[in-house]
């Protein structure tokens, strides 16, 4: 073996309990000079143990790690640091209120400002990661706060740098950037560890993956050499089914509508809305495409009546104005919803399975009774129904939400809201961050539920899913929502620039009308 073929970081036996529980068995990988190594396996098999035991946050209960063949122990985040490991993770570390060199301050020590603005952007152009030192954070993209996220990396010299689910906030250009600059660095001899439920993008950028299924390592591959379809059998133990659609709907009576919303933002960092208008027809699903931070949640919060308006007509389920009511009487009119954090938002994770139930359905499927007493075996019934019909894994007859893995989880949550059979559902982020085997029984389930004549609206940043699953998408970009198109009229690259706030071209306008409502 060369020098060029001894691994950079090597893995062997690695084990990590909590408590009786292995999150970790036995795992072994090698990671070597300049390749991209992928991490793959469903929601709960361990990637984010192992990730964070080679970043120093926890230590391992057996096995060692190598560092160029030499035994090491790596003891904290500022330890994995110091040996060249760097990390941008899911969810940016960064600071709204600062500029991007305050931030990257942060985690430099010893560092002037003015020499530091310099060192920026020249890492930043020689990169071509362009970005101001001196722009406030609340001011960027989510692709430019990537790229503080990255620059910070690179200015500490990486040797091997772990990217967790890089692209789920980036539109298809800003993730051709991201490969390139991925690409550059690999060619360098930097390693890259890449985490990612993508597998169209893992095997158009990685040479290596290992697959992880229930905390052990049960296939090492090149990704190139396989199809999607394998990879993901290899990671949930079974086919993957696709999700099955029957021809697009749409012919209903409008069952959602919105009209001229806009509300001012919430708060100095959030995004305001600008004469938002949308219908979306009971046997329809109406995806909405946006990048984070351009007024998905804000429009989240006016939908289900977190934000409400003066005027009732603003929002209306079924023809009844709504827009002035908070989100109980807009489930009673009869819609449902699945909001984009599951965790503290969607659900309670101190709270069990059945309690959850409760919180979203006890008026709506009277789970109260009329002297104020739980109708405890009511709610332990449709807390197993919800179980059975999504395969929610969880141990125990009563578990604790917290305790289920992500992607059993938003399974739970979303199934608890389709089974009231809602006429009108609005899901945030669907499949975020969900192993495919979850994410097409969550996709299969909202086609369903419009192919029985609910409608459907689906706010993702995953434009592979809204095309897999949508019969209109839409574009919100800086608060404004473009006309809802067929999807037979789109392609990924035109809806990827409107995602960026591109006008489309005039040679574009034949596949799509975006002109844009502006207040």
């Amino acid at each position: 073996m060369t020098d060029a073929d001894a691994p950079l970081l090597e893995a062997r036996g690695i084990t990590r309990f909590f408590g009786r529980f292995a999150a970790n068995r036995d795992v072994s990988l090698a990671i070597r000079p300049g390749e991209r190594h992928a991490l793959l396996g469903e929601n709960g098999a361990g990637k984010s143990t192992l990730v964070k035991m080679i970043y120093g946050v926890l230590a391992p209960s057996g096995g060692e790690f190598l560092w160029e063949g030499q035994p090491v122990a790596i003891t904290s985040p500022a330890a994995a640091r110091a040996l060249g490991i760097g990390m941008v993770f899911q969810h940016f570390n960064l600071f709204d209120a600062l500029t991007v060199a305050e931030n990257i301050a942060l985690s430099l020590r010893g560092e002037r400002m003015r020499g530091l603005a310099a060192r920026i952007t020249k890492v930043s152009r020689s990169y071509g990661l362009a970005i101001d030192p001196n722009r406030a954070v609340h001011s960027l993209s989510a692709g430019e706060k990537q790229r503080v996220e990255i620059i910070r990396c690179l200015l500490q010299n990486p040797r091997l740098l772990i990217m967790d689910e890089p692209t789920s906030v980036l539109t298809p250009q800003e993730a051709e950037v991201l490969f390139a600059t991925l690409r550059r660095l690999s060619g360098e001899g930097c390693a890259i560890l890449y985490i990612s439920h993508k597998l169209d993008e893992v095997r158009a950028l990685c040479d290596a993956a290992t697959v992880l299924r229930a905390g052990e390592v049960v296939a090492q591959c090149d990704p190139r050499s396989a199809s999607s379809a394998e990879i993901a059998a290899l990671m949930v133990g079974r086919d993957v089914a696709q999700v099955g659609r029957t021809a697009a709907g749409g012919e209903g009576p409008v069952r959602l509508s919105v009209r001229n919303l806009s509300l001012p933002a919430p708060s100095q960092f959030g995004t305001a809305l600008h004469d938002v208008s949308l219908d979306v027809r009971g046997g329809e699903l109406v995806g909405i495409a946006g990048v984070a931070g351009e007024g998905q949640s804000e429009l989240m919060q006016a939908l289900i009546g977190e934000r409400r308006t003066p005027r009732p007509e603003t929002v209306s389920v079924d023809g009844r104005g709504v827009g002035h009511l908070g989100p109980d009487p807009r489930r009673l009119a009869g819609a449902a919803f699945v909001p984009e954090e599951r965790a503290g938002h969607a659900a309670v994770p101190d709270m069990g399975l059945p309690d959850n139930v409760l919180l979203s359905h006890h008026r709506v499927e009277r789970l109260i009774g009329p002297a104020g007493w739980i109708r405890r075996a009511r709610t332990s019934d449709w807390a197993a129904r919800v179980r059975e019909a999504f395969d929610v894994r969880a141990g125990g007859a009563r578990p604790r939400a917290g305790a289920l893995s992500g992607g059993n989880l938003q399974k739970f949550v979303v199934g608890r809201e389709i089974l009231r059979d809602p006429g009108v559902l609005i899901v945030n982020q669907p499949t975020w961050g969900v192993d495919p085997g979850a994410a097409v029984v969550i996709r299969q389930a909202l086609v369903d539920l419009a192919r029985r004549g609910a409608a459907v609206l689906v706010i993702s940043q995953d434009l592979e899913e809204l095309f897999a699953i949508a019969d209109r998408i839409a574009v919100i970009h800086a608060g404004r929502l473009s006309a809802a198109r067929p999807v037979s009229e789109l392609d990924a690259e035109t809806v990827g620039l409107l995602m960026g706030g591109a006008e489309p071209g005039a040679d574009r306008d034949d596949r799509l009308n975006a002109e844009t409502v502006h207040a």
